[in-house]
């Protein structure tokens, strides 16, 4: 019947379907992206930033003089040209002494995810993960069917107790998938003290680490520790991704695998998408040999280091009283902790009419707890819309809480604010 939106087909999905659900982040894109709202959503670079009158000569360039290899297909693992390039990058992290042979290109860190998830899960494997964690994560193994065991984090990143401990309750977990830097959506980043205990920890129980590491060059006020994949080569698989250092549009990332796995990887990319666009890695390989991309890393840096002060300083003095937050080194996002009783899901209406848009903490958890966090964007807004977007979500929690002091709860209305630095550079909350 035209116009009716019941699902005929049903009965006839694979069991994987079944239990997949709308992204979080895809349900808000819609009215996050019109002009009247400020979106604190998203996690998108600004890539206006880019100088892109070369950006489009660079790729005219690429075009006309290799067309003929660029717009016709490629090999499964991509083009060693690329690949080589990408151990150069690594080496800038840390990670010395990669080949390119053990390098696989992919279509985004997304798809780097997905190949893993498809070559070690089978449906009911545990899979150890920070809670918080990234969403398109938390998609990939649903699809998978594998159940996600959340491992708690502090101001110092993942807790080595709290691995262990999930370790008890799940001997057989297939692997910890982890953002140690600059997390998403936390923001905060595993100490270097602990980065060797979770290493430790791993290698001692057999669990492979998937070390996801798409911001570890966008660091504020030093540099980032060194990756996991930079202390330990076997064991560790290390996702990245060209999306937030130079074009998110051009679908490039790359994992970093253990050569005994690499052919198998491959085949498996092959499977999934043939071969990954030769156009996106020609036009990588272009900027990353004719465009000093090693300044325009620095240039990401210090605008998201202004966005990220302005939006710390917008929380210092609009939030109200019981807000806490956290303060990160690096990266895109910060993750906040309302005051209690506030629901960041059941907000999101009252959000969206007031013109400004937020991540529900409900999206980085596989089982739905959350409501009492919001992750906040810095990257894409200008500072004065950032404090804009801050003002008016502060008046939507003040209307939250006064509604909740007039119809009961245990939340009080309150006039205080948090004000001064102290308030910004005070530890956040236990993510615990």
């Amino acid at each position: 019947m035209t116009g009716t939106t019941q699902d005929d087909y049903t009965d006839r999905y694979a069991r994987r379907v079944r239990g997949m659900t709308t992204s979080e982040i895809r349900a808000l894109f819609a009215v996050a992206s019109r002009p009247e709202v400020v979106s604190l959503a998203g996690g998108s670079p600004y890539i206006a930033a880019l100088p892109l009158d070369a950006v489009g000569e660079m790729l005219n360039r690429l075009g006309a003089e290799q067309g003929a290899t660029s717009l016709q297909y490629g090999i499964g693992q991509g083009t060693i040209e690329l690949r080589e390039q990408i151990c150069e990058v690594m080496s800038l992290s840390g990670i010395t002494g990669a080949s390119p042979d053990d390098v696989v290109v992919t279509v985004g860190g997304q798809q780097a995810l997905d190949l893993l998830a498809r070559l070690f899960l089978d449906p009911g494997d545990v899979v150890l993960a920070e809670g918080p964690t990234y969403v398109g994560a938390l998609g990939v193994f649903q699809a998978a069917q594998a159940q996600v065991r959340h491992v708690a984090m502090d101001q110092d990143g993942l807790i080595p107790a709290a691995l262990e401990e999930a370790l008890r309750e799940s001997p057989r977990a297939k692997f910890l998938y982890t953002i140690p830097t600059f997390q998403n959506p936390a923001g905060v980043t595993l100490s270097e003290e602990r980065r060797e205990q979770i290493l430790d920890i791993c290698e001692r129980a057999g669990l492979l680490v998937i070390e996801d590491d798409p911001y570890g060059m966008l660091s504020f006020e030093e540099d980032a520790p060194r990756p996991l994949r930079a202390r330990r080569r076997e064991g560790v698989f290390y996702c990245s991704t060209f999306s937030k250092t130079f074009a998110p549009g051009l679908r490039v990332g790359w994992v970093l695998t253990p050569h005994a796995v690499r052919e198998k990887l491959v085949m498996m990319s092959e499977a999934n998408v043939l071969c990954p666009s030769a156009f996106a890695q020609g036009a990588v390989t272009q900027y990353l040999t004719t465009m000093p991309w090693r300044e325009q890393i620095k240039v990401y840096r210090e605008i998201y280091r202004e966005r990220r002060d302005a939006l710390l300083s917008a929380l210092t003095d609009l939030m109200p009283a019981g807000t806490t937050w956290t303060r990160p080194g690096g990266g895109l996002f910060v993750w906040a902790t309302l005051p209690d009783g506030l629901d960041s899901k059941a907000m999101m209406p009252r959000a969206i009419a007031a013109r400004v848009a937020y991540v529900p903490g409900t999206g980085f958890y596989a089982d739905g707890t959350g409501r009492g966090n919001m992750r906040l964007n810095f990257s894409f807004s200008a500072p004065d819309r950032l404090r804009e977007g801050v003002r008016r979500l502060s008046g939507v929690m003040d209307q939250e809480l006064a509604t909740r002091a007039v119809f009961g709860g245990s939340a009080t209305i309150s006039s205080q604010r948090r004000r001064g630095p102290a308030a910004a550079d005070a530890p956040g909350p236990d993510l615990a």
